[in-house]
């Protein structure tokens, strides 16, 4: 199970943090996903728990994912953020299997 927190409404230009915590370690990826109204599901970013990092084009230096040492838990700092960012953010992890967590609101206004 996977258990994200940290959406909300927020200004243009401002900042929010996601979390994300996993029942166990996770030996393999995990990351965030975003959906916005009308649009399919797309990668924001994820990290390998070596430290290997993946980005969208879109959010690249803007938002920094990081995961815990125990491997259990990943964030997602989002600063500068727009109304195109707008969207339910979704934890995802995979090890093999993929699962994914409930949602959490991000909404831009500007």
């Amino acid at each position: 199970q996977l258990q994200a927190s940290g959406g909300g409404l927020v200004q243009s230009g401002g900042s929010l943090r996601l979390s994300c915590k996993a029942s166990r370690r996770i030996i393999g990826v995990m990351g965030w996903y975003r959906q916005a109204p009308g649009r399919q599901r797309e990668l924001v970013a994820s990290m390998t728990l070596p430290g290997q990092t993946t980005y969208a084009d879109s959010v690249n230096g803007r938002f920094t994912v990081s995961r815990d040492n125990a491997g259990i838990s990943v964030y997602l700092q989002m600063n500068s953020l727009k109304p195109e960012d707008t969207a339910v953010y979704y934890c995802n992890v995979w090890f093999g299997r993929e699962i994914w967590g409930l949602g959490t609101q991000v909404t831009v206004s500007s």
